[in-house]
C-alpha cells in the first residue's frame, strides 16, 4: 500500500488548485470560510460554473459526459475545492441519483435526465425518509399504484433537504405488499411541479428551513419515469446509499474546519489553554486517521484490489468528527456563539479575523444543525451493526 501521491497526481492537484482559485467567486468563498448561510443562488452559481467546465459530475465516466477521473483524482478535486472554500455540491443530482440512472436507467432516461444534472440547471431532491421510516427505510408506506401508462402516488416524505428548491425528486415508493418489505419498493423520478405535490418547510433550531415535508396527493407520474424494474428499487437504493454515506464523511471539509477552529480559538484567547488545545489535538488526530482510511481505500482501488465495503465506517467517523468540531467552535466562542439574527451576522457585526473573515458566525446554530449527521443517511447505530456484519464478519 502506497499512500504517497505520484508526480502526475501532484501536477493534477496543482491544475485543480489553479482553476478553482481563478473561478471560485470570492463572495461565495468568504461565506463558506466563515460558515455563513448560502443562498440557493450561491449554491447554484457554483454548480453551474463546475457544470460549464464539465466537472459538476466529477465522478462520472466519460461515456456519460464526465471527466473519467480515477479515485485519486476525484479525491484531490474534492480536497482542493473544500480547502479553497467552495460550497459542497448539493449531492442529490450529480452524486446520488445520476449514478443510479447510469447503472439502472435506460438510454432514453440517460438522454433525458443526465444533461440537466451535469450542467447544474436542474435541482434534484431526495424522497426517502418518511414519518416512522428513517433508518428502517424498508417500512416506507408512500404508495404508487400502476394505472395504465402512469403511477398514482400518495403519501408523505419528510426531512427532505432543501426540498423547497427542488425541481425533480427521486422517490422510493411502495408498489407491492407481497413478500418481504424490501421486495415491494420501486424507484420513481417525479417532476415536483406536478399537481398534487405540496412542500412544507420545517423550521429547525437554528431558524433555518433546511428540511421539508413533501406530500403526494394523487400525483400522476408517467410510467416511463420508473428506473429499472418495478419492485427492484431497494437494490437501486442500496447502490445510492453507498455514495451518500461516503459523501457524508467529507474528510476534506473536516480539514478546512479544523483550521477554522484553530483561528477561532486563537481569536478568542483559548488556544493557549492546554486542556482546550488537547481537545483540538485529539480532533486533528482523528481527522488524519479518517484521511488515512480514505487513502487506503483509494490505494486499493488504484491497484485493482477489492477494498472493504466501509462506506458505513466512513460515515460513522466522519459524522462524529463534524459534531466535535462544531462543538469545540461553540465552546471556544462562548456567549458570542449564541446569536441567531442572521441579518446581523450577514452584515458582519461580530467583528473580524485578519483577512475580513466574520469572527463568530452562527456557531451555536451550526452545532445544533450537525446533531443530525449521526442520524441521516442511516443512523450510526445501524451502521455499526452493518460494519460488524460486513467487515468484522
Amino acid at each position: 500500500m502506497d499512500l504517497a501521491f505520484t508526480p502526475e497526481e501532484l501536477a493534477f492537484r496543482d491544475e485543480i488548485r489553479t482553476w478553482v482559485k481563478d473561478n471560485l467567486p470570492a463572495d461565495i468563498s468568504q461565506k463558506v470560510h466563515a460558515a455563513m448561510r448560502l443562498t440557493r443562488d450561491d449554491m447554484q452559481r457554483w454548480a453551474k460554473i463546475l457544470g460549464k467546465k464539465g466537472w459538476l459530475g466529477w465522478g462520472w465516466p466519460t461515456q456519460f459526459g464526465g471527466p473519467g477521473w480515477n479515485a485519486i483524482q476525484k479525491h484531490l478535486f474534492e480536497e482542493e475545492c473544500a480547502l479553497a472554500g467552495a460550497p459542497r455540491v448539493v449531492p442529490f443530482g450529480p452524486v446520488m441519483v445520476a449514478p443510479v440512472i447510469m447503472a439502472f436507467g435506460n438510454a432514453e432516461q440517460h438522454k433525458r435526465f443526465l444533461p440537466g444534472i451535469a450542467s447544474g440547471e436542474v435541482w434534484w431532491s431526495q424522497g426517502y425518509s418518511e414519518p416512522g421510516s428513517g433508518s428502517d427505510l424498508a417500512s416506507l408506506k408512500t404508495r404508487a399504484e400502476r394505472v395504465g401508462d402512469k403511477y398514482i402516488v400518495n403519501g408523505q416524505k419528510t426531512w427532505t433537504t432543501l426540498g423547497q428548491y427542488g425541481e425533480w425528486i427521486f422517490c422510493l415508493v411502495r408498489t407491492s405488499n407481497e413478500g418481504k418489505p424490501q421486495t415491494g419498493i420501486s424507484f420513481l423520478l417525479i417532476d415536483m411541479k406536478t399537481p398534487g405535490i405540496t412542500v412544507r418547510p420545517i423550521k429547525l433550531l437554528d431558524g433555518e428551513c433546511e428540511v421539508n415535508e413533501v406530500w403526494f396527493d394523487n400525483v400522476e407520474v408517467p410510467a416511463e419515469n420508473l428506473v429499472g424494474e418495478e419492485n427492484k428499487g431497494w437494490n437501486y437504493a442500496k447502490h445510492l446509499l453507498a455514495h451518500e454515506r461516503t459523501n457524508i464523511a467529507d474528510v476534506n471539509r473536516a480539514k478546512r474546519e479544523l483550521e477554522r477552529l484553530k483561528r477561532i480559538a486563537k481569536a478568542e484567547g483559548v488556544y493557549d489553554d492546554l486542556r482546550f488545545r488537547d481537545e483540538i489535538a485529539k480532533l486533528e488526530v482523528d481527522i488524519v486517521a479518517l484521511e488515512m482510511l480514505v487513502l487506503r481505500v483509494l490505494s486499493a482501488e488504484k491497484s485493482g484490489k477489492n477494498s472493504l465495503d466501509i462506506a458505513g465506517l466512513l460515515k460513522i467517523k466522519g459524522s462524529e468528527i463534524q459534531q466535535r468540531y462544531t462543538e469545540l467552535m461553540m465552546l471556544a466562542a462562548g456567549p458570542y456563539s449564541l446569536p441567531f439574527i442572521f441579518e446581523a451576522m450577514d452584515a458582519g457585526w461580530q467583528g473580524n479575523f485578519p483577512g475580513d473573515e466574520v469572527a463568530n458566525a452562527p456557531l451555536a446554530a451550526n452545532y445544533f444543525n450537525m446533531r443530525k449527521t449521526t442520524i441521516y443517511g442511516g443512523s450510526n447505530e445501524v451502521q455499526r451493526n452493518i460494519v460488524a456484519q460486513t467487515v468484522l464478519g
